[in-house]
C-alpha cells in the first residue's frame, strides 16, 4: 500500500540515541521533516538516513519554532511530533485513513499521549490520557508564539483519536527533575515578558488547587508513589515558577 498523504514533522535537537525510533514509528508517512535545533551529535545524519527532509534553525520560541516545521511540510495532513515520541501502530492506522478519505469535518485532531520515566508509565494524575491536538490540516493550525506550553490556535472543531503517541520523557526522575526546573524558569519569564501582575495569593491557591484536581478528581491516589509525586509536581510548578518570577522581577526593578 502506498505511504499516507501526511507530512510528520519532527522537532529535535541532540537526539542520537532516540531519533531513529521516532522515525521508524512515522515510516507509514510520505514525507517526514526533521526540524534541527543546531545539533552537535549525529542527530542530522540519522535523520538523513532514515528518509527525512532536515531543515536547521535555532530554537528561539517554542511556538515559533514548531509554526517554521509545518510550513515546511507538503502535505494536506500534518503530524507533529518530538524526537522523544513514538507513533502506535494503532495511531499510524487512524492518521492514515483519516488522511486518505480527506473528508474530515475537524480541522484537527487530539491525540493520547502515554508519558514515561524511564520503563514506568504515568497513569494518573492528568498524564493520560491528556490528549493533545497533533494531527491537523495544513495551513488552519498553529501555536501560539510563546517560549513554553504554547497554546493552539485554530477556526473549526477538533476530533479524537484513540491510538496513543508514546512519549518517553526522560530516562530518570533526576532527569524529569531537571527539566521541571527548566520550564518553570521559561514560564516566570514568559509572565514577565507579558507583564503579568502576579500575587503571592492567587498562587498558593492554585498550588492547593493542581495538587488537589490532580491527585484526587484525575485520580493520582490510585496510583501509589507516583501518582502522588506527579500530583505534588503539578503544584510545585505554580509555585517555582512563581519564586522565580519573583526575583526576575526584583532584579528587573534594580536595573
Amino acid at each position: 500500500m502506498s505511504k499516507a498523504p501526511v507530512s510528520v514533522v519532527v522537532i529535535a535537537k541532540n537526539e542520537e540515541k532516540r531519533l531513529e525510533d521516532c522515525l521508524k514509528s512515522a515510516a507509514w508517512a510520505r514525507e517526514i521533516i526533521v526540524i534541527d535545533d543546531q545539533s552537535t551529535d549525529r542527530t542530522v545524519e540519522i535523520a538523513k538516513k532514515c528518509g527525512a527532509k532536515v531543515f536547521e534553525r535555532a530554537m528561539d520560541i517554542e511556538g515559533r519554532h514548531r509554526n517554521f516545521g509545518y510550513d515546511k511540510a507538503t502535505q494536506h495532513w500534518v503530524l507533529s511530533l518530538d524526537a522523544d515520541e513514538r507513533v502506535t501502530p494503532e495511531l499510524a492506522v487512524e492518521i492514515s485513513e483519516i488522511a486518505r478519505e480527506n473528508a474530515s469535518p475537524h480541522v484537527c485532531y487530539a491525540i493520547p499521549i502515554k508519558t514515561f520515566i524511564g520503563d514506568e508509565w504515568i497513569q494518573g494524575a492528568g498524564y493520560y490520557p491528556a490528549a493533545k491536538a497533533r494531527f491537523f490540516r495544513k495551513g488552519q493550525f498553529r501555536y501560539e508564539e510563546a517560549r513554553v506550553h504554547p497554546r493552539v490556535i485554530y477556526e473549526g472543531t477538533c476530533g479524537q483519536l484513540k491510538g496513543d503517541i508514546l512519549h518517553y520523557s526522560c530516562e530518570t526522575l533526576q532527569q524529569w527533575i531537571c527539566k521541571f526546573n527548566r520550564e518553570t524558569t521559561l514560564e516566570a519569564d514568559k509572565w514577565i515578558q507579558d507583564g503579568r501582575k502576579v500575587r503571592m495569593a492567587t498562587i498558593l491557591r492554585k498550588t492547593a488547587d493542581r495538587f488537589l484536581k490532580n491527585y484526587f478528581l484525575k485520580q493520582g491516589w490510585k496510583h501509589g508513589f507516583m501518582g502522588f509525586l506527579m500530583s505534588v509536581f503539578h503544584g510545585l510548578y505554580q509555585l517555582f515558577s512563581y519564586a522565580k518570577y519573583r526575583e526576575m522581577k526584583r532584579k528587573k526593578e534594580v536595573a
